[in-house]
């Protein structure tokens, strides 16, 4: 005897639900694993990369924290990275500002301008830098690379900020000028106060992005400027070492970090 339609649809509706947590389930095992199975071999005991690993050991980490080369490498990611954010933040900030606020002839042209690193490819643009500063004289400088970085994380800042700014009442700010501000201490005093879990989020986001570039570094760094991405892709060039690994796994934590982070900002806005 058939079943009635409702309970068809009830089934069917089931099976469905079941189907798509289970292909959920598929797609984020396939993403983690290959994350998995770094971190367990950075823990691992053996002189060779080997898995299973043998035994569990700190050996990897040590040797990476206390290499001077490692060190020079991971100091300067984060110095470029802290001066790539500070640039791409206080420009992204500004032009987020004018291009939801403003009206002008061109504002959609600027706008994607502005977000043509996001659809360029990063070698193209990576070679531009290349050229630029190679005429500057300025390979191997990290100020160079910030700036060359910057030019990719500017886009994300100005995502993030122009979807915070869109949602901010104005009207907030025009009361405060209203009662004797002036513009600009009614935007660091009213504006920014409120949108500041955005901006945040941007920098954290600009941060990650900035600290994982390879190809920018790649191209503008000499023999005693390696980022710390850069000297991973020449270290597995030259020789794989389990050293990686524990270097690997410091640049997941890292990215954790700053998404968890960036997830408690999000919820302190909702709130």
């Amino acid at each position: 005897m058939r079943a009635p339609p409702a309970i068809d649809h009830l089934g069917g509706g089931v099976c469905t639900r079941w189907a798509l947590r289970a292909a959920a389930l598929l797609i984020l095992a396939f993403l983690l694993l290959p994350i998995v199975i770094i971190v367990m071999l950075s823990f691992s005991s053996g002189r060779y990369l080997q898995f299973p690993p043998p035994g569990l050991s700190l050996q990897w980490y040590e040797r990476f924290f206390r290499d001077p080369q490692w060190m020079m490498s991971l100091w300067l990611s984060v110095r470029v990275s802290l001066m790539c954010t500070a640039l791409s933040v206080a420009l992204g900030v500004l032009a987020s500002i004018v291009l939801v606020r403003k009206r002008f002839p061109g504002k959609t042209a600027v706008y994607v301008l502005i977000l043509s690193p996001l659809i360029v490819p990063g070698i193209i643009i990576a070679i531009a830098v290349f050229f630029l500063f190679s005429r500057l004289h300025m390979i191997g400088s990290p100020v160079a690379m910030a700036i060359g970085q910057a030019v990719l994380t500017l886009p994300l800042v100005v995502v993030i900020v122009s979807a915070t700014l869109q949602g901010f009442d104005q009207r907030l700010e025009q009361a405060a000028i209203i009662l004797g501000a002036s513009p600009a201490r009614a935007f660091f005093h009213v504006t920014l106060p409120i949108v500041s879990p955005g901006v945040i989020s941007s920098m954290l986001f600009a941060f990650l992005s900035s600290f994982d570039e390879l190809l920018v570094p790649l191209l503008l760094a000499d023999p005693t400027t390696m980022t710390l991405p850069v000297r991973i892709w020449t270290s597995v060039i030259m020789q794989i070492e389990p050293t990686i690994t524990a270097v690997s796994s410091v640049l997941v934590a890292v990215a954790l970090a700053v998404l968890v982070s960036a997830s408690a900002l999000r919820g302190r806005r909702a709130q």
